[in-house]
């Protein structure tokens, strides 16, 4: 039982992690375009499946398709999925200058990823709370005696405080990344 709310809590972090690499920072990085989807015959397919993202310099993104009758497609895809980006192609590849962000965009951005890792903590929460009511039934049905579920009880508290803690200090460096830029 312990292994499942482990492995949950795990996931959750990682969800966090993956959520913040969507988050646009000044900087260019591959991982912006997680979320783009391009219409490659007729199937939404993600952009790293279809180009190659490089990265020449801090503010410069190259996506080179592997199908130059892609170059369409992959423009509206990026325009598609909001990122506030606008690509530009030589008929070859796609380059897209990232733009410094504004203190107001800055702001915008930390209070998205407050509220990101706002609903992680929630989700241990709520993970921890699954745990517990476990435990408790376990108790009921004579598996555990009291003194094994409040030991149990301590344990699942202390793990949940230590994936609240490590959410915490995802988001710090989340936040001075999005305000260094």
């Amino acid at each position: 039982m312990a292994d499942t709310v482990e492995e949950r809590m795990k996931k959750t972090v990682a969800s966090l992690k993956d959520e913040f690499n969507t988050i646009r920072t000044g900087r260019a990085s591959a991982s912006l375009f997680d979320k783009v989807r391009v219409d490659y015959y007729g199937e939404k397919t993600p952009l790293s499946q279809v180009a190659t993202i490089s990265i020449p310099e801090a503010r410069m993104v190259v996506i080179q398709p592997w199908d130059k009758g892609l170059i369409k497609e992959i423009e509206k895809g990026i325009l598609s999925a909001d990122l506030g980006l606008n690509p530009s192609n030589d008929g070859k590849v796609i380059r897209i200058a990232i733009p410094p962000l504004t203190a107001e965009r800055r702001k915008e951005l930390c209070k998205q990823a407050k509220n990101i890792a706002e609903n992680s903590r929630v989700a241990i929460r709520n993970i921890r709370r699954d745990g517990n009511d476990d435990l408790k039934k376990q108790q009921k049905d004579g598996i555990l005696t009291e003194d094994s579920l409040k030991t149990a009880e301590d344990a699942l508290q202390k793990s949940t405080d230590s994936f609240i803690q490590e959410i915490n200090k995802i988001l710090e460096a989340k936040e001075k990344e999005i305000m260094e830029g």
